[in-house]
């Protein structure tokens, strides 16, 4: 897993379509302009803008050896491990502070996002989706070990349906699913407000 600490990259990433862009070279392997620009809905050349931006603080690269000929470019992540901070030394650094909220704001609305869209009743006919909470007594150590499990489980997911060079099988149906995981220790009540607005349901 490539690991960062130029508070530019975050920048870089805390922009929403290239997080997205992101995401989809992460599921689908490595892509063309065109394919992302098909995927997130948005011009060709905003794609390839995106693209070029990304590579230029070495998260996405040219994957010569997926192209058909000299005159396609196909995209690739550069680790496809993935991507992560080190957050304290990123912090120290001039403008670290202020780009670390701006991708704090950005992923907690990405995180309401996610949750209302899963909430929301599924369509007839929709694609399935799963909400799901469980509370689990751990050591610290038991929850590494966890987190280790979910990832390689996804992992296997992921790179199971992946093809070169974003060439889907004819009749593939897959789309890009979302897996939103937190580990974390329980975090206590949502606050005073939000058991006031329960107290007044029941009333």
């Amino acid at each position: 897993m490539a690991t960062y600490d130029d508070p530019r990259v975050l920048r870089a990433i805390a922009h929403p379509t290239r997080n997205r862009i992101l995401s989809e070279l992460s599921a689908a392997g490595p892509l063309r302009a065109a394919d992302i620009a098909r995927l997130l809905d948005v011009p060709a050349n905003q794609a390839s803008f995106h693209l070029r931006q990304l590579a230029k603080y070495g998260l996405v690269e040219e994957a010569p050896d997926e192209a058909r000929d000299r005159r396609d470019r196909v995209w690739r992540l550069v680790d496809p491990e993935g991507i992560s901070f080190r957050t304290r030394d990123m912090l120290e650094q001039p403008g670290g502070r202020a780009a670390y909220a701006v991708f704090q704001r950005n992923a907690v609305a990405w995180g309401h996002h996610l949750v209302d869209r899963a909430l929301e009743p599924e369509p007839e006919g929709g694609r399935r989706k799963s909400v799901s909470e469980y509370t689990l007594r751990l050591t610290a150590d038991e929850s590494d070990a966890l987190m280790r499990e979910v990832g390689e489980v996804v992992e296997r997911w992921r790179t199971a349906n992946q093809a070169p060079g974003g060439d889907q099988a004819a009749g593939d149906d897959r789309l890009t699913y979302s897996v939103y995981q937190l580990i974390q220790p329980y975090p206590g009540p949502v606050g005073i407000e939000a058991e006031a607005d329960l107290d007044a349901e029941e009333d």
